[in-house]
């Protein structure tokens, strides 16, 4: 995306006015999408139309010039039909003098994240349904397959899905709906391939009802729909998968729960949000044609789910309603690469460096363990296009810098080359920086690292090349990218979408694993100031804390989970219920449960209820668990952790709370020959975005 920020703006607002509000109210007519939130992002030649008024009988529909009135049928208070035949492009839909354009696109995509990435390996021949069948080879270079649909039945000897036979068996289960419904226990489950994504969806339907519809929905379905993001990212890139973020899950579909998910939202296939939000967007749209629009829709997704659903809800508002997301990254190109390529720049120095002790090394890059260091080392090198190829890419079309430059790059920027572009020199883009950062600051002030090994660890560690190869000079971000980054909510914001919908941030503590981890409790507080700057608070984010080996995980059999997703339901359904005055996050605000407060539980299970706070024993919970800072926090910056590139300032002593020796001072000078990072000051080109539904 090269455009001109202001002829971006200019464009959008024109399309906005155009194409994104329902049509106008004339003769008291008013045509709206109801399968997708945006008319200009329709997929797979179909849209479901609602029309509204006070004069609808003998009322006129057309698309494109030709009657389509046949699809429509009177509901109470609207008539409603699936238009189909939408050409590629622009269609226009008319119902008297009231018309709303609409833009279509491809089943096989794009539509928001750009052309398609090559190579491209299909993954249907690996996918097994939930019927237990192989999809088998796909055909084409969208890699599709026919479409298929399963009846199957929860049974009450093991609680596995089986197939469904033609007589209802003995061991059929039933189950009570959230809505109270007693239901036999038979699943309809859809599988196929879209937007060149393997897709499933599963929703409680008994086959003897008949097909389910927009006018006749399953017949076991609450109204909700609960789509599952998987995690990941090293290899993420090049291949469609095997599968998805899970459907089969008995406490959501037994409670009536639709459950969704697709291959290109599991992280580990698929490293790249763009791309993310336009397959659950057309995956969405699918199901609403299929079963009627859902009530509420709520993301569902740990680690690599969790970039998904916050980069989804606050960038591509109107997809998700509310959110319960664990493991919590604010998302992956910031929050953690950050993190991570700080860690292996760190990781890189002391392995050579002596006289280190490993509490000061600790110290220095801030985690609650050393170990941290050198297992987060490891997960940095998704940053090089070598490392963490998919093993369905052939050997022979991977780059390789001597043997096959223009090979197939395997790198989180590489594979999100649509977002950041090209530089002149043919390579991608990169919002990456460490330039002026001091390494291990707070830990020299704090008496834990002596000048010598702070000026030698500020001199010696380096950056990285487009090849992730370790280099003397600091990395400096493209300022293209950067901008980029902040203007189309790739650093994610929290004042878009994320401003009104409820979040659930459920944690399993893991910073102190003996061999370390990724999953560091401080990105939940980088959310949650994020929020805070955006919004004024953060009380839409209510977090709950266990210890690492809490039964049950981050799961509906853990009680801790299942409560929290109750009163989301109850949070949702208020806020539906309310027309009062006021903006939609304060609407959000006063529709809070009462009973969904914030709390930590002790390993052996008592639950402390107060406010999480960031920081290191100031009070019960980050006692028990603590949130220990990342390498940029020790270096000043704060744990928002939404600066890429510093702005920069002249060093100064009182800095410091250590006196240099004038060789030091002289060396520091060097390492920091253009200044070091002012944290007080915004970050260059750091800005609200700009636009919403971003697309490349």
């Amino acid at each position: 995306m090269k455009r001109p920020a202001a002829l971006v703006a200019l464009i959008f607002a024109v399309l906005t006015a155009l194409l994104v509000a329902p049509a106008s109210a004339a003769y008291g007519v008013r045509i709206e999408v109801l399968s997708t939130p945006r008319p200009d992002f329709v997929s797979d030649g179909n849209a479901l139309i609602g029309i509204t008024g006070e004069n609808l009988d003998g009322l006129v529909i057309e698309l494109n010039g030709q009657d389509v009135t046949d699809a429509f049928t009177r509901t109470a208070d609207r008539l409603i039909g699936l238009v189909r035949g939408l050409v590629v492009g622009r269609n226009t839909i008319t119902a008297g003098e009231a018309r709303l354009g609409i833009t279509n696109y491809p089943r096989s995509g794009p539509m928001l994240a750009g052309p398609h990435e090559t190579p491209y390996i299909c993954g249907t021949a690996g996918f097994t349904t939930l019927a237990k069948v192989k999809l088998g080879p796909a055909t084409g270079p969208n890699c599709s397959v026919p479409t298929r649909v399963d009846y199957l039945y929860r049974s009450t000897i093991d609680r596995s899905l089986k197939v469904l036979p033609e007589t209802k068996p003995a061991d059929l289960a039933t189950t009570t709906t959230s809505d109270g419904r007693r239901v036999p226990y038979i699943v309809r489950v859809e599988t196929g391939v879209i937007n060149r994504s393997i897709y499933e969806y599963a929703v409680l339907h008994d086959r003897e009802a008949g097909a389910p519809s927009v006018q006749r929905p399953p017949s076991g379905w609450n109204g909700r729909l609960v789509y599952s993001f998987g995690g990941g990212c090293p290899g993420g890139w090049y291949q469609q998968g095997s599968n998805t973020g899970g459907i089969n899950d008995d406490v959501l579909l037994g409670r009536g729960y639709a459950v969704a998910s697709s291959s290109l939202n599991v992280f580990g296939v698929n490293c790249n949000g763009v791309l993310a939000a336009e397959t659950m967007t057309m995956t969405r749209e699918h199901i609403a044609e299929t079963i009627g629009v859902p009530r509420q829709t709520i993301g569902w997704g740990c680690s690599g789910g969790s970039y998904q659903v916050f980069q989804i809800a606050d960038n591509y508002p109107g997809l998700l309603d509310g959110i319960v997301a664990a493991c919590v990254f604010p998302e992956v190109g910031f929050a953690t690469l950050h993190t991570i390529t700080d860690a292996l720049l760190l990781d890189h120095y002391f392995r050579s460096a002596d006289g280190w002790t490993s509490e000061q090394k600790r110290a220095a890059a801030g985690f609650g363990k050393v170990e941290t260091i050198a297992n987060l080392a490891g997960a940095g090198r998704r940053i090089d296009p070598r490392v963490y190829c998919p093993e369905q890419l052939p050997v022979e079309q991977r780059y390789h810098p001597a043997t096959n430059p223009d090979g197939a790059r395997c790198d989180v920027y590489d594979h999100q080359v649509n977002i950041w572009g090209k530089n002149a020199a043919g390579a991608v883009r990169r919002p990456l920086d460490n330039a002026g950062i001091q390494y291990g600051l707070a830990a020299l002030n704090a008496g834990k690292i002596t000048a010598a090994q702070f000026v030698d660890l500020n001199r010696a560690i380096g950056g990285f090349d487009a090849d992730a190869n370790f280099v003397p000079g600091r990395t400096v971000a493209d300022p293209l990218a950067t901008e980029t980054a902040y203007r189309t909510g790739q650093l994610i914001n929290g004042g878009g979408g994320l401003a009104s919908t409820p979040i659930i941030d459920y944690r399993q503590y893991l910073d102190e694993q003996p061999n370390g981890d990724i999953h560091l409790i401080f990105h939940s507080f980088s959310l949650r100031e994020r929020l805070v700057k955006a919004n004024g608070d953060a009380d839409n984010q209510v977090m709950l804390v266990q210890s690492g080996d809490a039964p049950g995980g981050f799961s509906t059999g853990n009680p801790v989970v299942l409560s929290a997703l109750k009163a989301l339901d109850q949070w949702m359904d208020a806020m539906d219920a309310d027309t009062g005055p006021g903006s939609s996050h304060s609407r959000l605000l006063r529709n809070k449960p009462s009973s969904l407060v914030e709390a930590c539980w002790t390993p052996q299970g008592t639950k402390i209820v107060e406010k999480q706070v960031n920081g290191i024993g100031t009070t019960r919970c980050n006692t028990l668990y603590p949130v220990w800072p990342a390498p940029r926090q020790v270096a000043g910056a704060s744990v928002a952790n939404d600066i890429i590139k510093c702005r920069l300032r002249p060093l100064s002593p009182a800095d410091y709370q250590v006196d240099f020796t004038p060789a030091q001072w002289t060396a520091l000078r060097q390492a920091f020959p253009q200044g070091v990072c002012d944290w007080k000051a915004p970050g260059d080109g750091q800005q609200r975005p700009t636009e919403a539904w971003p697309a490349f």
